[in-house]
């Protein structure tokens, strides 16, 4: 056993249940480890990310110094980084997968570099319950439809041995192994429209511990019922840490089988972490969805090209309140309701018949919570196009949703604050209001706020003609 190791760091910005740092501190004397940032994979693409990797670094930087651990970052290439250690430094490095086709391109090249230079290299289990390779159907082919596979996979977990949290060790010593590191403040974005996040959120391991056991002992029972309703807080808002590894799956879900009185909201809230599994196994079983369409059919849809609306769109600019509300949240807070990001994935997709890529594009760059296998699965499912999706013709009524789940408004005028002067009944279709009375309130619609971009039973009309082009 080498002295040192080297613990190779991504989706994993942990301490707890981290099974290579956990390896590495029980085995070596001296453990650093490394966090590449690939420019390449973060400029113009993940920008709302950068933010959330600068804080969640500073802060896993500071715990890991209570363990004589330094994390030491760097700019470049994975592969290229990881392929100028040489078997002469008497290293062995250590990593937790990561379940996307690049990342696991990643982990091939560069185990098969350590092979050949003879450098001990070895991968763990990553942020997943079950290794997707598992979960497949009788006859070996894999699943396409959520329930089949959440069921097969949550009963093959459930009959493994439980794993243990793992726990790493205090070093007597530290050591510097890179001598190019970077400044962890290189990473922030250019433009400093991510400073408003700072008042939502708070990025590291021990806010993300403290968010699971709050939602799980106060929230969860209800979460069958509330998680629809964005004026609530029912939901757990623990998606950007789970998705740079700042708490582990299989952390939250042994705190949720503790629970001793699972009902409803339990289930509802298990199903949802069946969802991240369904959707990481379709990417690495059917990789081509990840640049297009799953159903090969919707290669023929007729979409439209419309630069003024999809800018629209992404301003919360559409005329539709409830939409509207939704882009400017995703703007304000790098995060957006589930609920509502149905709704404006369906009006750019079949109000707007703009492309589903157009909308997984921006929502990559905004999210902080922006998750590969989440990001297209949820796209294509509303487009239509993907595995177990929602059909075409489920088109969703912007004013119906609006009237349904933000009844009072409450939602809608915290990001649409315009329209605070509106009686109720006119809220979610305000140019319905007659023009003498929106000039009483001194809101007038097309001045103050957008007229409506599109009229909704036309485009739904339309929306429903070009799906029937494809059955030609």
């Amino acid at each position: 056993m080498t002295k040192i190791a080297l613990v190779w760091l991504r989706e994993d910005l942990r301490i707890k249940d981290n099974a290579a740092l956990s390896y590495a501190t029980q085995n070596h004397e001296i453990v650093t480890a490394l966090y590449v940032y690939n420019k390449i994979e973060f400029d113009g693409k993940r920008e709302a990310q950068k933010w959330w990797l600068f804080k969640s670094l500073k802060n896993l930087q500071k715990d890991l110094k209570v363990y004589n651990i330094n994390l030491e970052v760097l700019l470049g290439d994975d592969v290229e980084v990881l392929a100028n250690i040489k078997n002469n430094q008497d290293i062995s490095i250590y990593a937790n997968k990561v379940y996307e086709p690049s990342q696991k391109y990643k982990e091939t090249k560069i185990s098969s570099h350590f092979n050949v230079n003879k450098i001990n290299f070895k991968l763990f289990k990553g942020n997943i319950l079950i290794e997707y390779q598992e979960v497949v159907k009788d006859d070996g082919t894999p699943f396409k439809v959520f329930t089949p596979f959440w069921k097969n996979a949550e009963q093959r977990y459930l009959n493994k041995i439980p794993s243990k949290p793992t726990n790493i060790k205090k070093l007597k010593n530290s050591k510097s192994f890179f001598k190019n590191t970077i400044q962890i403040e290189k990473i922030l974005p250019k433009n400093n429209w991510y400073k408003k996040f700072e008042k939502y959120w708070m990025p590291s391991e021990t806010e993300a511990l403290k968010i699971s056991k709050e939602f799980i002992k106060n929230k969860i029972s209800q979460y069958g019922d509330t998680r629809d309703y964005p004026n609530i807080e029912g939901t757990s808002k623990i998606s950007p840490y789970l998705k740079h590894g700042q708490i582990s799956v299989e952390t939250i879900w042994r705190e949720c089988s503790e629970i001793k009185n699972k009902g409803k909201g339990y289930r509802k809230y298990i199903n949802e972490l069946g969802w991240r599994e369904f959707s990481h196994s379709l990417i690495n079983n059917f990789p081509e969805m990840l640049k297009g369409n799953l159903r090969k059919e919707f290669d023929r849809f007729p979409w439209v090209k419309n630069n003024k609306h999809l800018d629209a769109w992404k301003k919360g600019m559409t005329g539709y309140p409830i939409v509207d509300a939704g882009m400017r949240e995703l703007y304000e807070t790098g995060w957006m309701h589930n609920r509502l990001r149905m709704v404006v994935a369906s009006f750019l997709i079949k109000h707007l018949r703009i492309h589903w890529r157009e909308g997984e594009k921006h929502f990559r760059n905004c999210l902080v919570d922006f998750n590969e296998a989440n990001n297209v699965a949820q796209w294509q499912w509303v487009a239509g196009s993907g595995a177990d999706a929602a059909p075409y013709f489920r088109i969703f009524n912007p004013f119906l949703q609006g009237e349904k789940f933000d009844k009072n408004g409450e939602y809608t005028l915290k990001w649409v604050p315009e329209l605070k002067n509106f009686p109720k009944e006119y809220l979610q279709k305000p140019w319905e209001l007659e023009k003498k009375y929106q000039e009483q309130i001194n809101i007038v619609i097309g001045r103050d706020y957008p007229s409506p971009i599109v009229n909704h039973e036309s485009a739904r009309n339309a929306a429903l003609q070009a799906f029937q082009s494809l059955k030609k």
